[in-house]
């Protein structure tokens, strides 16, 4: 299988690691020269993905096309393009146009009757504001005053409709996706998901530790989605558990980050290769479930950074702005890492994995990772820092 990628960002970076696991050559196409997924791929093109003659030159003869970034009129110009070549297109255009909106999303739940963060001026301080058209924790800001409150939205009045302001809600956050097309759509493993200082995702645990009663609304809420949707393809939702009910934060109809290794490390389903054959046989049945429980293991994904004298654990936007990335084995006691560590440097990233036959004995080979690290390059400080309460 020859799977053509365009982007080489953090969802690119998930593409290519999971492609490699599945034993695919890989052709990876972005108009950054240093960008993350670089060094997983087999091959590399720098280039504009916008533009056809470049597509041509760079993709033609895949077997399969994966976009990997979020520029709706270069993957406007992908889904045209794949089309005319006849290339099947491991992407739904139509899903993302809602996804990729959290106003159109929020219209969405509102008319299937799911609970979400009340609006504002429903709700009243903490507010959380983010813009409308980024995923993620991009550009998310957190009032807790009245006067920074109206400061900002005296300073916001006239592009306040490209925002989203909703009551700011703290607990667990959960992510679960969703594969398929129109009826034959298969929820698939429950992941927690921890944040830094900045609301950023800094590490997710494989599988969440969610009662089976609300893991299996979260099935629920996700396969109601997709089907609201006529999803083809894969869509990932994220939830916050606020007051023993889940409130629905935001979809995505892509290929998401962080969450797919989590879950090829803790079950064995390679993501990436599944919706390859779902895109490449549309039509087909129901895609394959998870392998039994009794097989899998409890996974940790996290994200690190050291500098002189200390290592932080930080959200994974960290890593969006760091060279080409490579895969190591036994990294310091976890059993893999995803890094640009050079010897000698002082500076550097790294997403660890580590696994157990439970929760605990992940956790515990994490933090020996960890300590091992900070001997290794004699830190004193490790911080891992979680949203202010």
């Amino acid at each position: 299988m020859r799977l053509g990628i365009v982007g080489a960002g953090l969802q690119g970076l998930e593409a290519a690691y999971l492609a490699r696991r599945a034993g695919w050559e890989t052709r990876l196409l972005d108009r950054r020269a240093d960008a993350p997924a670089r060094g997983l791929a087999d091959s590399f093109a720098l280039g504009d993905a916008g533009d056809p003659a470049v597509l041509d030159r760079e993709l033609r003869g895949v077997d399969l096309l994966l976009p990997a970034l979020e520029d709706t009129p270069v993957l406007e110009a992908i889904a045209a393009w794949a089309g005319r070549r006849g290339i099947p297109l491991a992407f739904d255009p139509a899903a993302y146009a809602v996804s990729s909106s959290k106003q159109a999303s929020n219209r969405l739940f509102r008319s299937l009757g799911m609970a979400l963060p009340r609006p504002w001026p429903e709700c009243g301080l903490p507010v959380l504001v983010k813009p409308d058209g980024l995923s993620g924790s991009r550009g998310v800001r957190v009032f807790r005053e009245p006067a920074s409150w109206q400061s900002w939205l005296a300073a916001h009045t006239e592009e306040r409709v490209g925002w989203i302001a909703q009551e700011y809600l703290e607990g667990p956050s959960y992510s679960i996706e969703v594969l398929g097309a129109p009826g034959a759509h298969r929820p698939l493993q429950v992941t927690a998901l921890d944040m830094d200082a900045g609301y950023d995702c800094k590490r997710v645990r494989a599988p969440a530790s969610l009662s089976a009663e609300l893991a299996r609304e979260m099935e629920r809420l996700a396969a109601g989605l997709a089907d609201a949707l006529g999803l083809r393809g894969l869509m990932d939702l994220e939830v916050i558990l606020h007051d023993g009910r889940l409130k629905l934060l935001e979809i995505d109809a892509r290929l998401p980050s962080q969450t797919p290794i989590a879950v090829f490390w803790s079950t064995g389903y390679n993501l990436v290769e599944a919706l390859g054959e779902l895109a490449r046989d549309p039509e087909g049945a129901m895609p394959p479930p998870l392998p039994p429980a009794a097989g899998r293991r409890a996974a940790v994904l996290e994200h690190v950074h050291v500098t002189a004298g200390r290592l932080e654990v930080c959200g994974e936007h960290l890593l969006a702005r760091r060279g080409p990335l490579r895969v190591e084995r036994d990294f310091f006691g976890a059993e893999e890492a995803i890094t640009d560590r050079v010897p000698g440097r002082s500076d550097w990233v790294a997403t660890l994995l580590s696994s157990g036959r439970d929760a605990g004995q992940a956790w515990s080979r994490r933090c020996d990772a960890v300590e091992a690290i900070r001997r290794a390059h004699g830190l004193e400080a490790c911080l891992d820092p979680e949203p202010p309460r």
